[in-house]
């Protein structure tokens, strides 16, 4: 099993930027492909990014293409989230999660607790 804890959350103005962190409990971090995921208020949680295990292999949820980034270091055991041109409709809780099947979003098994993004316009 592995522990996730994202940080890195905060409020920021329309068309700012943030980079969310997922830092990993476990020396097999480089075994799972890592993910990010977010729910807003009222809504169902929604794929935003995912990357395999050793960095060279990322997707996106169409909504955040072109706008964010997902990355990893396995040496810190750590993953990150760049969002860039942040828009109010990403205003949510986002969360990193893990898993060994890369392609499929809904096959996560180990998650963060979740860090929240306001974009205020």
């Amino acid at each position: 099993q592995v522990q996730l804890v994202e940080s890195g959350g905060g409020l920021v103005p329309a068309g700012g930027s943030l980079r969310l962190t997922c830092a990993a409990s476990r020396r097999t971090f480089s075994s799972y492909a890592m993910g990010w995921f977010r729910q807003a208020p009222g809504k169902e949680r929604e794929f935003v990014a995912a990357i395999n295990w050793n960095g060279d292999s990322t997707y996106y949820g169409d909504s955040v293409k072109g706008r964010f980034t997902v990355s990893r270091d396995n040496a810190k055991n750590t993953a990150y989230l760049q969002m860039n041109s942040l828009k109010p409709e990403d205003t949510a809780v986002y969360y990193c999660a893990a898993t060994y099947v890369y392609s499929d979003p809904s096959a996560y098994h180990y998650w963060g607790q979740g860090t929240q993004v306001t974009v205020s316009s």
